[in-house]
């Protein structure tokens, strides 16, 4: 597998996916609203596309052996619920009919497990974000009813944005509905981590119809 795109890569996630997998040799296709902020590198061909119009990323899509989705409506979008799911909808649409079979999406931490209870759904989630962790957390139970792509879905670890920006260890442990704690009882992996878990798993086919999350 050589051809991957990647969908959202400008983005916070998506940018440290796109220099990961350029820096393993992929010929990457990234995609984003403006395609002039996508990073520059040999191996990296920038495209201009929107997640509202499936036909048209379709036609982008094909010919790749694999699709990473990083999108996300934006953390400040007031119709944030809405328009993440309408995105996320719209990109699953568009693998589809371009017939990529493998599909890597990255969600929130938010659907992860406390005991019974996931994250979002307790009274210490973040309300700024919330909507945007539950439009992820509704999406994973609407993408594993599909049985046509071969999906994966990632959630990150608790904390991904604190104390670790640019850090690329190369070293994770992986869990699958539960967070993945470390001796001081945090949840934490870096972007550039995120990166290298997602890319991992792109080699590795591991978590096939999973979703799996990833911590140091």
């Amino acid at each position: 597998m050589k051809k991957v795109t990647v969908i959202g890569a400008t983005g916070f996630v998506g940018s440290k996916v796109v220099n990961e997998l350029a820096e393993r040799g992929y010929q990457v296709t990234a995609i984003a609203r403006n395609s002039e902020n996508v990073v520059k590198n040999e191996h990296v061909t920038a495209v201009s596309a929107d997640a509202a119009n499936p036909e048209k990323l379709a036609e982008v899509i094909r010919g790749s052996n694999a699709v990473i989705s990083t999108f996300n409506a934006g953390w400040t979008n007031p119709n944030m619920y809405a328009d993440f799911l309408a995105g996320s909808r719209n990109i699953e649409k568009a693998v589809e009919l371009s017939g990529v079979k493998r599909f890597i999406v990255v969600g929130g931490a938010g659907s992860l497990f406390a005991g019974n209870t996931q994250l979002v759904d307790s009274s210490e989630f973040p309300a700024e974000i919330k909507p945007g962790a539950q439009a992820a957390r509704d999406y994973l139970n609407e993408i594993r009813k599909n049985n046509t792509l071969d999906w994966t879905f990632f959630s990150p670890a608790i904390e991904m944005h604190q104390g670790t920006a640019g850090v690329r260890k190369g070293i994770y442990r992986t869990g699958l509905e539960n967070p993945v704690f470390d001796e001081n009882g945090r949840s934490v992996l870096s972007v550039e981590d995120v990166a290298v878990a997602l890319a991992d798993e792109l080699e590795q086919n591991k978590h096939i119809r999973q979703r799996f999350t990833a911590a140091y």
